[in-house]
C-alpha cells in the first residue's frame, strides 16, 4: 500500500495538506486529484513515504542506526529529537525491499491474536507483543501502522483493508470486521481455520499436481537428451561400419533424428501451449474459461470442487448474522474462493434474484447451477429450520472430512503412477542400451563365417 502525502492551496491563499493511501502510487495521486476538484483547490507538491536510514546519538551512548518510514528527513529528525537524541546522519533508503510474510507467517499471527483475545488480552497489548516478536520486517511495519491507527481511533476496516497486499482481501476484511464485533476471538477463530484450510488445499494441490508435473518433465527432458544427442553418438558408430541395426535401435535412431530436423518445430509446439495459458490464465474472462476447465479435470476436478464448497460454507457460516436476505456474507465468500467461475456464477446469478425477486439461499443457489445436490438440499434443510448457520458449518465439516481423505488416496495412486511411468522409461533405456552391447560389427578383412557358408 503506497502512502502519498500531499501538500495545496485553497483560493483564499491558506496552505493545506493530506494523506492518500492506494495500491499504487499513480492511483494515489489520482485520488489526491479528485478531492482537489471537489472541494477548489490546487495540489502544489506530493511526497511518498519512504524508507530512511539514520544514524543517532543520546548522551554519551554509543550512537545507534535504525529505519524509519517517513514522508521526507526533517519527519525522522523530529521525531529522534522529541526521544532525545542528537541526530548524525539521516539518508533515504536507496532500494527498499521486504520480504511479503509468507502464508505461514500470516496464519500464525492469526491463531497467536486468536488464542490472547479467548485469554481476554486487550487486542494493543497483543499487537505490542506481536511487533516486537515478530521477525519478518514487512509484518513488523504493518503491525507498526496498524497500531498507531487503531490508536488513533480510525475505523478498523479501513485501517486492515489499507493493509490486503499484505494480508489479502479476505483475511483484511475479517480482521477489519472483528474489531466491529462483539467477539473478535470467534471471528480471528474462523479466519484462522479459513487460512489454515486454505494453506492445506495449496499443499495438497501441489503433491497431487504441480510436484508430479515437474517430475514428469525433469525425467523426460533426461530422456529427450539422452534419445537426442547420447544414444545418436554410439549408433552411428555402428551405422558408419555398414552394421545392421537392431529394431528398437533403428526405430530410437529415427526418432533421434526427425527431433533434431524439426528441433525448433517441436520447441514452438511445445513452448506455444504454455504461452497461450499463460495469457489466457491473466485475462479475466479467460481465467473464468480457465477455472471451470479445472472443475472438469477427472478425479481432482470434484475433489476441488468440494474444497471449493467447503470455503463458501465455512466464510457464510463465519458471517452469516441471521438476516433474511444474506447478500454480503455470500458476496465475500464468493471473493474468497479463489475460483472465478465459482464467483461469477453466484455474484451474477444467485445475489441478483435474490435481491430483486426476493427468493431464498437455497432457491439461489440452484440457479447457479455450481453447488452439489448435497449442499443443496442441506442449505433448503436449514431454511426450513431457521438454523442455516449451523447446517453451513455441518456442511463445511463434511466437506473437509471428505475432500482429505479422497486427496490423499489420489496422491498416493499419482505416486504410484509415475514410480510405473519411471520404472517404464528404465525399461526402455535399459532394452535400448543392451540391444547396441550386443551388437558385433565384423572386422575389416575378416569375412563373416555366416556370409562364406
Amino acid at each position: 500500500m503506497i502512502e502519498l502525502k500531499f501538500t495545496a492551496e485553497k483560493l483564499d491563499g491558506q496552505v493545506i495538506g493530506g494523506v492518500i493511501a492506494a495500491d499504487t502510487f499513480s492511483t494515489a495521486k489520482q485520488k489526491a486529484g479528485l478531492i482537489a476538484i471537489q472541494n477548489n483547490f490546487r495540489i502544489k507538491s506530493f511526497e511518498k513515504k519512504s524508507t530512511f536510514v539514520y544514524k543517532a546519538r543520546r548522551g554519551v551512548e554509543k550512537p545507534v542506526k535504525g529505519e524509519q518510514k517517513a514522508f521526507n528527513k526533517q519527519e525522522v529528525v523530529e521525531a529522534l529529537s522529541l526521544l532525545g537524541y542528537k541526530v548524525i546522519s539521516v539518508n533515504k533508503k536507496l532500494l527498499e525491499f521486504s520480504k511479503k510474510p509468507s502464508n505461514s507467517d500470516i496464519l500464525m499471527f492469526v491463531k497467536v491474536c486468536a488464542d490472547m483475545l479467548e485469554e481476554k488480552m486487550p487486542y494493543g497489548e497483543i499487537l505490542t507483543f506481536l511487533i516486537q516478536d515478530t521477525r519478518n520486517k514487512s509484518l513488523k511495519e504493518t503491525l507498526k501502522v496498524i497500531s498507531k491507527d487503531l490508536k488513533q481511533g480510525l475505523d478498523s476496516e479501513e485501517v486492515f483493508m489499507k493493509h490486503k497486499n499484505i494480508f489479502g482481501f479476505f483475511t483484511s476484511y475479517m480482521l477489519g470486521l472483528a474489531s466491529k464485533s462483539g467477539n473478535m476471538a470467534e471471528i480471528y477463530r474462523a479466519t484462522a481455520k479459513f487460512l489454515e484450510r486454505r494453506h492445506e488445499f495449496k499443499r495438497n494441490l501441489r503433491s497431487a499436481l504441480i510436484t508430479p508435473l515437474v517430475t514428469l518433465l525433469l525425467l523426460n527432458a533426461a530422456v529427450i537428451w539422452y534419445v537426442m544427442y547420447i544414444f545418436p553418438e554410439t549408433a552411428k558408430l555402428f551405422t558408419s561400419l555398414n552394421v545392421k541395426l537392431p529394431p528398437m535401435t533403428q526405430v530410437t535412431l529415427d526418432v533421434a533424428d526427425f527431433c533434431q530436423q524439426y528441433i525448433y518445430a517441436i520447441i514452438a509446439l511445445v513452448i506455444l501451449p504454455i504461452v497461450v495459458g499463460f495469457f489466457v490464465y491473466n485475462h479475466p474472462r479467460g481465467r473464468v474459461w480457465f477455472d471451470k476447465q479445472l472443475l472438469k479435470l477427472p478425479i481432482i476436478g470434484d475433489i476441488l470442487h468440494k474444497t471449493y464448497i467447503e470455503i463458501f460454507c465455512r466464510i457464510f457460516y463465519t458471517l452469516y448474522s441471521g438476516s433474511a436476505v444474506s447478500v454480503a456474507p455470500i458476496k465475500v465468500a464468493a471473493e474468497a474462493l479463489g475460483n472465478k467461475y465459482i464467483e461469477e456464477r453466484i455474484k451474477t446469478i444467485a445475489l441478483p434474484i435474490m435481491m430483486k425477486k426476493g427468493v431464498g439461499i437455497s432457491d439461489a443457489l440452484v440457479a447457479t447451477g455450481v453447488f452439489p445436490e448435497t449442499a443443496i438440499s442441506k442449505f433448503r434443510q436449514g431454511e426450513e429450520t431457521g438454523n442455516i448457520k449451523k447446517s453451513a458449518l455441518q456442511l463445511a465439516n463434511y466437506y473437509e472430512s471428505d475432500t482429505v481423505y479422497r486427496i490423499k488416496n489420489f496422491i498416493e495412486w499419482v505416486q504410484i503412477a509415475i514410480a510405473i511411468y519411471i520404472l517404464i522409461v528404465m525399461i526402455f533405456l535399459t532394452l535400448v542400451s543392451a540391444e547396441t552391447a550386443v551388437i558385433n560389427p565384423t572386422k575389416p578383412g575378416v569375412i563373416d563365417n555366416t556370409i562364406r557358408k
